[in-house]
């Protein structure tokens, strides 16, 4: 009996962790609705002075067992009404992809090549990824004065996806600079996992995205 009662318990515990695990996540599974952009005004990104970093993760999600490194922006343009960001469509180029923290250039070019092959995300049948800004909220919670939501697609699947984000707007130019954030692979159909003797890469990715957007008169 006192084994029965053990193995109920487990199993209404896991439940419970499922629960709250998938309250935390960033990704939904509708995409978020856009926001009018009529009279708003253009912003056209900086490539040079903009930056997405990232980082993966093995097993446990510490910097012991992570890689970290690099992508580009291709393109992008960010909407502006009455002094507020309240849309806006960046481009990436996965292409892009570089790895930073392998100091051995082979080893590096290596894993580079594996991220951007069919394993991960085909950048050759997939060679952008989007993230189109559907709504921007203040926020007065923790160190982040705005939160951008909206749709990110990778390897042609959309997904809703939220960033908490410092936001600064002036007449010439416009700054995002957002808190590192989890994005679930596997949302976006890259599900590659290695064989348990070589580690178990973890499902989440992080990315953290720098943006100078300047008005496009």
């Amino acid at each position: 009996m006192k084994k029965y009662l053990v193995y109920f318990l487990c199993i209404a515990l896991a439940g419970i962790s499922v629960s709250c695990k998938n309250e935390k996540e960033t990704v939904k599974n509708e995409p978020a609705k856009e926001e009018s952009v009529a009279d708003s005004q253009t912003f056209t990104i900086n490539k040079e002075r903009s930056s997405i970093d990232w980082k993966g993760y093995k097993i446990f999600k510490s910097e012991s067992t992570s890689h970290f490194g690099t992508m580009d922006f291709l393109e992008g343009n960010i909407n502006v009404k009455d002094g507020k960001l309240v849309s806006g469509k960046l481009v990436i180029d996965t292409k892009s992809i570089t790895t930073t923290d392998i100091e051995d250039k082979e080893l590096a070019a290596k894993l580079d090549s594996h991220l951007k092959n069919s394993d991960f995300f085909d950048v050759e049948q997939f060679p952008t990824a989007t993230f189109e800004i559907t709504n921007v909220t203040p926020s007065e919670q923790g160190d982040y004065n705005s939160v951008i939501e909206g749709n990110m697609t990778i390897k042609g699947i959309t997904k809703a996806v939220s960033f908490n984000a410092n936001i600064k707007v002036d007449t010439e130019q416009v700054s995002i600079y957002t808190e590192p954030t989890d994005i679930d692979r596997t949302e976006f159909g890259v599900k590659f996992q290695l064989p348990i003797k070589d580690g178990i890469i973890k499902n989440e990715f992080t990315l953290q995205v720098a943006i100078k957007a300047f008005n496009k008169k």
